[in-house]
């Protein structure tokens, strides 16, 4: 698997860097060589987040955490990566390495959150601009806001980031 991190306000260490290269290559019993690994170490006051999102034949895999150190943050953000390999076993099974689910699993297991469809909600959407859609999500006090964009006549998210900012889901189909 090759692996690439790439780090925000932070300069990566020689030592992390092999730790991190370490354990990631414990996921090589799931995936063949041409898979890919991007590693994203972002640092925020005193709040350390890894972002982990792992590229194989089209199909992504990706998980986050937030630690007060990145040696704390593998060791949170590598299970829940396994766990998704497991939980979506079926979709990925065929193009997984062989015989993958036959060993036992790499990292120690925590509670397997099923999640649960609860709620269904239709509401109508208004073409709105960019700028509407934005005001309207801060009034809105919501964590995201789903918008019919007029100028291009889309559907479009905002959604509120960990860092404060808003961002922008804009749904291509291929």
């Amino acid at each position: 698997m090759k692996i690439e991190i790439v780090a925000k306000n932070y300069q990566v260490k020689d030592q992390l860097t092999e730790v991190i290269e370490k354990k990631v290559a414990r996921l090589d019993k799931y995936f063949e060589e041409d898979s890919s690994c991007k590693i994203y170490l972002k640092t925020e006051k005193r709040n350390c987040k890894m972002e982990v999102s792992i590229n194989y034949k089209g199909s992504f895999v990706r998980a986050e955490a937030n630690a007060d150190n990145f040696y704390d943050a593998i060791d949170i953000v590598l299970p829940k990566i396994e766990r998704q390999i497991y939980k979506y076993r079926s979709k990925l099974e065929s193009k997984l390495r062989q015989g993958a689910y036959l060993k036992d699993r790499i990292y120690e297991q925590k509670e397997d959150n099923d999640f649960k469809l609860v709620k269904t909600k239709q509401f109508e959407l208004m073409p709105m601009s960019l700028d509407e859609a934005i005001e309207e999500f801060e009034l809105t006090g919501h964590s995201f806001f789903v918008f019919y964009d007029k100028d291009n006549d889309k559907t479009k998210v905002l959604y509120l980031r960990d860092d404060g900012n808003i961002g922008l889901i804009d749904p291509v189909i291929k």
